[in-house]
């Protein structure tokens, strides 16, 4: 008997098998998977909100940022929940142990000091998580690579932060600071004192001061890149907190069209700036004791001794770190000095104690290297700022695959969140006036202050711990040094205090300060 086949009837049952394939695939990613990974959590102790079909958190989340930012708070208000309000609310409804839905994506709140270090020292198992599409328009770099790829820029890059290195930066945080107290003096100098919001300067000074230390000669051109950058991170902070729908960064609208603008922008200003860079080291000329200069002397002898260009890193890569430069080493330490300077408003007996260690040090003279390393009350202090108000106030890793951490199973791709500034609030941590402002915490180093444990990590913890960490805290105690020898400063009544945690922790609505000439 002959078969006859109909080619409509199997082109039909193929495009139904393939309708019946995705929706199942899609029913799977955005039902099945969820609630096993909710079950699967429930039975290890956590809870959570139950997982709402597609959304997940989402709504509750928005709602919660949306109240948390629509006023300001008192000084002595617990600010923590208008930072990270889900972290917050989440662990006060269910404790310690519980998981949030950002979408169909379960995230899980890691929040044991001995879990947290196991987290950041497993760098190849707990990895960073591929971020919003839109960030790679802002930076990339080391701080978003995982695996081989990671340690190849980290060894690439560690020369450019030597501690001897760090000595030849000093001169040109020393030259930025300057012009900033410059323009504080004229201001002030009218009538003896003078309100002034601080934040948009101490912007510009660490703008300045990266600008010189990545760029050297070329620190001008590093300026209008950077203000560049920091359009680019408002436009990609505006895109990060509504939903993100796939494929939508590729539709021309004027946000996605401005983004790709700044991009190609930076790109070739920096591709500029290397390639004159890379002419000059071809003709024999010495190179240049900047970040970037550093870093191309690095990758040349890497790829010098390997004999094989696939060692060191291409220039789009080299473009990659210096925007990494700029993003991570201007809001790290503008946000760090912007809070110092209000807490010392907030507290004048330590503000006057900070004065007296560095007039003791260094009297009215230019402050030096080794000065600013024996700085212990100004070092106790950067410390208590950065547990009260930690740069970033979460990190996140992601399951590189099923693992163990500690006596929790965790299943492969589930994301992980360390909510450090909840950590650096925690009564049972630091004890039960753990919201004051209280250096003395750290007059025995950091080790003594957590007891030996992972408690305190405004740099994140582990070998990916920030590589800036120390260039961020020599800028920090230079230019506070050089506050505290020319001004005191005070609360004006007109100062808000409205954290919120954009790029970095930042104030709101600015730092308005009185400033006296010291």
């Amino acid at each position: 008997m002959e078969i006859v086949y109909n080619p409509i009837a199997v082109l039909s049952s193929c495009i139904l098998l393939l309708i019946l394939v995705l929706a199942w695939k899609v029913f799977n990613q955005v039902w099945l998977t969820p609630k096993q990974l909710e079950k699967r959590l429930k039975e290890q102790g956590f809870r959570g909100n139950p997982y709402k079909l597609l959304y997940g958190d989402f709504k509750e989340i928005s709602t919660l940022f949306k109240e948390a930012l629509s006023k300001p708070i008192n000084l002595t208000d617990d600010f923590v929940p208008r930072v990270i309000p889900h972290f917050y609310a989440a662990a006060k409804k269910y404790g310690k142990h519980t998981y949030l839905w950002q979408g169909t994506e379960l995230t899980v709140v890691i929040m044991d000091p001995e879990h947290i270090r196991e987290v950041t020292q497993k760098v190849y198992i707990f990895q960073r998580p591929h971020s919003h599409p839109l960030l790679k328009l802002l930076v990339q770099g080391l701080a978003s690579y995982n695996g081989d790829k990671w340690t190849k820029h980290r060894k690439l890059i560690n020369p450019a932060f030597h501690v001897e290195k760090l000595k030849h930066m000093l001169p040109s945080f020393y030259t930025s600071a300057s012009e900033m107290m410059c323009k504080w003096e004229d201001i002030v100098s009218s009538n003896g004192s003078s309100e002034l919001d601080v934040w948009p300067d101490l912007q510009t000074l660490t703008c300045d001061a990266i600008s010189r230390t990545a760029f050297g000669s070329n620190y001008k051109e590093g300026s209008r890149i950077f203000e560049l950058q920091r359009e680019q991170a408002e436009h990609f902070i505006e895109a990060a907190r509504s939903l993100y729908i796939p494929g939508w960064r590729f539709i021309p609208t004027k946000r996605n069209t401005r983004m790709k603008q700044i991009a190609r922008d930076v790109q070739e200003s920096i591709k500029d700036i290397i390639n004159a860079r890379l002419k000059a080291m071809k003709a024999a000329k010495a190179c240049d004791d900047d970040l970037l200069g550093i870093l191309l002397e690095s990758n040349s002898k890497e790829i010098d001794h390997h004999g094989n260009k696939n060692f060191g890193m291409t220039v789009l890569e080299v473009i990659e770190e210096c925007k990494l430069f700029y993003f991570a080493g201007q809001e790290t330490t503008s946000v760090l000095l912007v809070w110092t300077m209000i807490l010392l408003s907030r507290y004048p007996e330590w503000q006057m104690r900070a004065r007296e260690e560095v007039l003791q040090l260094f009297g009215t003279d230019k402050p030096d290297f080794d000065g600013l390393n024996h700085l212990k009350l100004i070092t106790m202090i950067l410390h208590e700022v950065l547990r009260l108000y930690p740069p970033v106030p979460a990190l996140f890793r992601r399951a590189a695959g099923e693992t163990q951490l500690g006596n929790l199973s965790l299943p492969a791709g589930v994301l992980v969140s360390l909510p450090v500034m909840l950590l650096h609030h925690d009564p049972e941590i630091w004890g039960d006036d753990v919201e004051e402002f209280k250096p003395e915490r750290f007059a025995d180093g950091v080790s003594k202050a957590t007891k030996g444990r992972v408690a305190f990590f405004p740099f994140s913890w582990g070998p990916r711990i920030c590589i800036g960490q120390n260039f961020a805290m020599l800028e920090a105690k230079l230019a506070l040094t050089m506050i505290l020898q020319r001004f005191s400063f005070e609360l004006s009544p007109s100062y808000t205090h409205a954290p919120r945690a954009a790029a970095t922790l930042q104030p709101q609505f600015g730092a308005q300060l009185i400033l006296q000439r010291f």
